[in-house]
């Protein structure tokens, strides 16, 4: 086995770095952007609020819920999961699993799916939350593990894939991939079709699997690594794939965001980019949180710029989300903002969680839900 602990502590200084503002070039870093008034024209409205353990704990996680029809599941740090009903908060089980929960949560064909810093990958039972198996993986898994109904993926810290029977558990392939020399502490979720398993690596390089038996299907490299020293190149994608029709998205850090045909790995469009937390997409556009803090809508057609906001700058984001009109993101300070799809403007603001929102939010219907640092999960709608 690798020595994971050098690929902790790599991805634990890198994100310290991250957090100062390494993206300004000046020596004497400059402070979180101030927040601003506005005129507000969306006024955000609480459905329900329910308390998920300790949410992130201290160290850096990205816990983040997941929705399946008309339940949403979610974990905190130690190991508590709950199950409740999404429109209303209310909650059909909860189990304390005891462990230090690093990946969650994954949910899908009757499952959700846990993975711990242990490298413990654990199924529950969507509809009672009883434990039905649990396998150990090579080190630790800081991503939700994803399901096609026959095989769960399992991205690992040490850039893995591991291919596991969603019947028992039982491994049935394993990909090896040598990680970077330095890492951002985190991995984005892998994506699974009915015939593929793809996964963003730490070395900016997007695979895909035949998800029966992991034998590589294509590889396309998004960021190129580039600078003299190993902090310049860093080019993990951590923010996770998104997938909309036979589209992928990616996006990297101090690389590229890019859109990838889904079958071939084909670059359909191409973008300087850096981001840790991701993209999101809507209506022919797509909108990135970039790693200074700066949202911005490109056009996926042209790829130029629609808009650029850098009011946020050095806040810390979250991956955005497409809520109706607007783009919805998270920041350091627990604010989740909404802008326009349109122009990039402000039009609505809530103070959700003092200990931040880290996690990306999600929509279902005319709800958007936000899972705070500290365990708040929120749903909310427009008034």
């Amino acid at each position: 086995m690798r020595d994971v602990s050098r690929w902790k502590h790599a991805g634990l200084l890198a994100l310290v770095i991250l957090a100062a503002g390494c993206s300004s070039n000046s020596k004497k870093e400059l402070p979180p952007a101030e927040l601003h008034d506005f005129k507000e024209e969306v006024v955000l409205h609480k459905e329900w609020s329910r308390s998920i353990g300790d949410g992130q704990g201290k160290t850096y996680n990205m816990l983040v819920p997941a929705i399946e029809n008309d339940s949403i599941y979610a974990a905190d740090v130690t190991g508590v999961v709950m199950a409740m009903n999404r429109l209303n908060g209310d909650v059909t089980w909860k189990k304390d699993l005891e462990l230090p929960v690093s990946g969650a949560v994954g949910v899908g064909y009757g499952l959700v799916m846990i993975g711990t810093i242990r490298g413990d990958v654990i199924a529950l039972d969507a509809t009672n939350g009883e434990e039905k198996w649990r396998a150990r993986v090579t080190s630790e898994v800081l991503a939700p593990p994803a399901s096609n109904g026959d095989v769960v993926v399992v991205q690992t810290q040490d850039d893995r894939l591991i291919g596991l029977d969603a019947s028992t558990g039982s491994q049935l392939w394993q990909y090896d991939s040598t990680p970077a020399v330095l890492t951002l502490r985190g991995t984005g979720a892998p994506l699974v079709t009915n015939h593929l398993a793809i996964a963003g690596l730490s070395t900016g390089k997007v695979v895909a699997l035949d998800v029966r038996n992991g034998v590589p299907v294509w590889e396309q490299r998004i960021a190129v690594p580039q600078g003299r020293s190993e902090l310049d190149r860093v080019v993990d994608i951590d923010g996770g794939l998104l997938l909309s029709g036979g589209t992928l998205y990616v996006a990297s850090y101090q690389g590229r965001m890019a859109g990838l045909d889904l079958e071939s790995g084909r670059i359909l469009w191409q973008r300087d980019a850096s981001s840790y937390a991701g993209v999101a997409q809507g209506f022919g556009s797509v909108y990135i949180a970039g790693a200074n803090g700066t949202v911005e809508g490109v056009d996926e057609r042209s790829t130029t710029s629609l808009w650029s906001n850098d009011s946020l700058a050095r806040r810390q984001l979250s991956a955005p989300e497409v809520f109706s009109s607007y783009v919805a993101v998270g920041d350091f300070e627990g604010y989740l903002h909404l802008l326009s799809q349109v122009d990039g403007r402000f039009v609505g603001r809530e103070k959700i969680d003092g200990d931040g929102l880290r996690a990306r939010p999600l929509v279902d219907g005319n709800m958007i839900y936000v899972f705070g640092n500290s365990g708040k999960l929120e749903a909310l709608s427009i008034k």
